[in-house]
Formats: C-alpha cells, structure tokens, sequence
C-alpha cells in the first residue's frame, strides 16, 4: 500500500525523514521534492560499464539552463530523505512530463533503509529550460508485508551529492 500525505506527515521525524520539509508540499499521496542548482554531465559521449565515468558540474544560474535532447543530465534533490520501515519511490511530477522531461530513466525505486539525496537521470524530448528550486518530482512511499533488510550500506548510501554510476565497482568484486 501507498502511504497518503497525511501518513507521510505523521510518519515525519522517526520512520520517515525529508530534510528541509515544507508541509506545501505534501500530496494526497506524495511529497513534491525540489532540483538543486547543480547539474552532472559526463565527460565522454561513450560510456563503460566497467570504468569509472568521469564527469563535470554544471551549476544551474538564477536565470536557468537550457537541456538538450539526446543527453543525459544527472541532478539531484535538495532534499535529503530517510526511510525506516517504507519502501522510498520516485516519480516525475505530471506537469514536468508534460514538457517531455524525464527525470529518471530507471532509478526511481529505493529500499527500505535509504539514507540520502536523490540522483536524477534526466532526459528531455526537446531542449527546455530548467530552475534550481523548481519542485521537480515526487517522492512517496510503501509499506513493507513481512520483515525487511534495512539498507545499511551500499555504493549510494548516506551521499552528499551527484552520484554518478558505479556499477564499474560490481565488476571489482
């Protein structure tokens, strides 16, 4: 089951946190999180799993900045979020898919545990102008049938900012 915005709230502070929290921005079944105003791109057009990727910030002005299509842009939340007993899921506001911007292209799902900033995998139809600040997605979140794992550790556990792949650390193993 989903939890509505009114479970969100209750749950704020021991099961559930969202730091900074703005109670505006609680849904009936959701909590809208916001894009800082930093932007990740990858140095090279071809990419290796097997290989740390390098990449360079981008930082978003006052007066925004324009994606182009066929790029990926990696992003994060300004909000750092912390789950106990739910499943942490992520889905792009409907407004912002309207404008053909996709802002995960697989990675929407976290486990019970996560602990961090929300990298966004962002990908536009057309080239469109983004915000710093601009309430980009959704956050919202499942119960849990029977006992879970917590996530206490992983490559993306407790980050600070952009996280890039590191699916090149698996290949270490």
């Amino acid at each position: 089951m989903i939890l509505s915005g009114r479970e969100i709230v209750r749950h704020m502070g021991e099961e559930i946190i969202i730091d900074p929290f703005d109670p505006k921005k609680v849904n009936p079944n959701s909590y809208n999180l916001t894009l800082s105003d930093e932007l990740m791109v990858y140095d090279h057009h071809e990419l290796d799993m097997k290989k740390k990727n390098e990449g360079h910030l981008l930082h978003i002005p006052e007066e925004g900045i324009v994606l182009q299509p066929n790029k990926l842009y990696l992003g994060r939340t300004r909000e750092y979020t912390k789950t106990k007993c739910f499943v942490p899921m992520l889905e792009g506001r409907s407004s912002i898919g309207r404008l053909g911007l996709f802002i995960h292209v697989t990675a929407g799902f976290g486990d019970v545990g996560f602990s961090g900033y929300w990298t966004l995998e962002m990908f536009c139809v057309q080239p469109i102008r983004i915000y710093a600040g601009v309430e980009i997605c959704q956050i919202y979140f499942h119960t849990v049938l029977g006992e879970a794992d917590s996530y206490n550790g992983g490559k993306y556990q407790n980050n600070q900012g952009i996280q890039p792949s590191l699916l090149y650390k698996d290949f270490e193993k």
